[in-house]
């Protein structure tokens, strides 16, 4: 798959996308908000992708938004009419969340591989992901609130239901950077990684793992946990009877039933 500002490869299963403007600290350009939309949704229908790692090229995991696009919203402020104007604006708005909320939605598990900087619109797309990892020297940061703005891709809605409210409301209001081991101890990553090599080699090790499972009952459970988070745990309970009074008769358990029979690992189909 060849793209302007990401590289995306795939190998047993694996898909590996990583942001690609280390000119820009991996900022993120509108032409790359659209493609990264467009690499999600494209992976979430590939049968042979079962598992998805997201990386950054260069010195940096992602500097958000690209401060060219940021700035050239000021233009709006020429539009005399302000419902114009302010619809304008929601578009735009609307049109990055989409691209964020494509990782969210997207069918596979997406693990986030975080080096260095995690800034602004960065914090958005690693709140999107199933998975986080990183390593000792990289730093989260809720930058907005230093450009006198309130974030708007995600952080706040996504971030308050994986770490604790008070501490998403300290790094919001302070812009303060968090790094590697605090975001460990905060649960923000799941675990950190001394250097950016051991960080790929883990986060690899997870995503074999991942991508030997079947990948019927990893989809399943991707879209059950994402009902889970939103709803209450009676209509969690309801949504999963529904899911597996079909699911339960999978070709895959079948095939989980035959391996043990013949006592050898069970080979999925994608």
């Amino acid at each position: 798959m060849e793209y302007d500002h990401f590289k995306v490869d795939i190998e047993h299963k694996i898909a590996r996308v990583a942001f690609n403007r280390p000119e820009k600290s991996n900022a993120l350009n509108m032409d790359a908000w659209l493609e990264m939309r467009s690499i999600f949704e494209t992976l979430s229908e590939t049968a042979e992708v079962r598992v998805i790692i997201l990386s950054g090229e260069g010195k940096h995991f992602c500097a958000g938004i690209d401060l060219e696009l940021l700035m050239s919203i000021d233009q709006l402020r020429a539009i005399s009419d302000q419902d114009q104007r302010s619809e304008k604006a929601k578009e735009f708005i609307l049109t990055l969340q989409q691209a964020v909320t494509s990782i969210e939605k997207c069918s596979k598990p997406v693990i986030a591989a975080v080096h260095n900087g995690c800034i602004g619109g960065g914090v958005d797309i690693v709140a999107a992901c199933d998975l986080r990892y990183c390593t000792k020297d990289a730093y989260f940061c809720i930058k907005e609130i230093d450009l006198a703005m309130v974030a708007d891709l995600g952080t706040l809605q996504r971030l308050p239901k994986i770490i604790s409210p008070s501490i998403v409301a300290e790094m919001a209001y302070t812009g303060k950077n968090v790094f590697g081991p605090e975001a460990k101890e905060i649960h923000l990553v799941i675990n950190c990684f001394d250097t950016e090599e051991l960080l790929q080699e883990g986060v690899m090790k997870i995503a074999a793992t991942i991508a030997e499972k079947s990948p019927i009952s990893i989809r399943g459970t991707k879209n059950v946990l994402r009902h889970s988070r939103d709803h209450s745990v009676e209509d969690g309970l309801e949504y999963i009877a529904e899911w597996n009074s079909t699911m339960l008769f999978s070709d895959d358990m079948a095939e989980v039933f035959e391996a043990m029979k013949e006592k050898r690992k069970p080979d999925f189909k994608d």
